[in-house]
């Protein structure tokens, strides 16, 4: 066997040819990785027991999205520790954006403030793009004194005692939005936390609660069947399915700003092609009539599915929860 000598020439062709495959290797990988997404089945990871709201919007968004792509989606619900437990599976996932979380508010906002997760929701995530948001509606029992929101401030400024809001446990949505109201309005009123599922509505409904600051998509589908009336609604404008409900602007609370809002999430290092990829499916997905229409049919405002209008929004919220938990000095359960 006979080795000849290389050149210098041909040593500097061969290091030129090995630094361009090496600059061009990412990017192929980065093509194939976005070019065959997906390759296997989505999952879409739902916090919550199966059943509810964010159940609901996990099986619709999920289906669409998967629709969008041309591939299959299963919804696997691990409720437990305040939303917690579910939203930590994604973030140890495999970032290669086949594992999504629904989240929203509880996930990144309000329960790592109160329990020690074992994630970071600003650093552990890449956003994918906001589902859309759902008013506070301020509830009561059909036979309640209360006939607006000034009879319940009326009532607790006579007696501190007097007033009992419920919730769904311990900083959860309706919790949050209850101390809100009350900072704002300057009255004192019991909170009575519930361990989840509906006894805070069937006690309300039975008249052993007289109020409720519910999100519109658990109490829309209570108030178009005529159990609970509505008091005001915390949106900029009434509501189209409840035109004689004032908002809490018009009943004299103007900085009453508390939504409850969804979102999709990916484990963060997901590669930016995919993202794009899962954020171009959400938005073509909110943009389907009969999503539209399901969404607004529970009190939704609709969004674009844009991944940079979440991760805008996503630290703002972060910090303005978590101000709000620490000024009312709330625990968990």
């Amino acid at each position: 066997m006979i080795f000849h000598k290389a050149s210098r020439r041909d040593l500097l062709t061969l290091g030129a040819w090995a630094l361009a495959s090496l600059a061009a290797a990412p990017t192929a990988s980065w093509a194939q990785t976005s070019g065959s997404f997906p390759n296997k089945t989505l999952t879409f990871v739902v916090p919550y027991p199966a059943g509810g709201a964010n159940d609901m919007l996990g099986r619709l968004i999920g289906q669409k999205m998967a629709e969008a792509l041309g591939g299959t989606a299963i919804i696997d619900n691990r409720p437990g520790a305040a939303a917690l437990l579910g939203a930590g599976v994604v973030a140890r996932a495999p970032a290669d954006g086949h594992t999504l979380l629904v989240g929203g508010l509880a996930t990144h906002a309000a329960s790592p403030h109160m329990l020690k997760a074992d994630y970071d929701p600003l650093k552990d995530f890449e956003s994918v793009g906001l589902i859309g948001s759902a008013p506070i509606i301020a509830i009561t029992y059909l036979d309640s004194p209360f006939k607006s929101l000034k009879d319940v401030v009326d009532a607790a400024h006579k007696d501190p005692n007097a007033v009992m809001y419920g919730s769904s446990g311990n900083g959860s949505p309706l919790h949050l939005a209850g101390e809100m109201f009350s900072d704002q309005a300057k009255v004192t009123m019991t909170h009575v936390p519930y361990k989840g599922g509906n006894a805070h509505i069937l006690d309300l409904i039975g008249g052993r609660v007289p109020v409720i600051f519910d999100t519109a998509t658990n109490c829309m589908p209570l108030l178009k069947a005529g159990k609970v009336r509505a008091l005001a609604v915390g949106a900029n404008a009434r509501l189209p399915d409840l035109p004689q409900v004032p908002t809490f602007a018009e009943s004299g609370y103007p900085q009453f700003d508390f939504s409850a809002w969804y979102a999709i999430f990916v484990p963060a290092k997901t590669p930016k092609p995919v993202v794009a990829k899962l954020s171009s499916a959400l938005g073509t997905s909110l943009k389907n009539p009969d999503v539209v229409a399901r969404l607004n049919s529970v009190g939704i405002t609709v969004a674009t599915g844009d991944s940079a209008t979440l991760a805008r929004f996503l630290p703002v919220e972060h910090e303005r929860i978590g101000r709000l938990i620490k000024a009312a000095n709330i625990k968990p359960d």
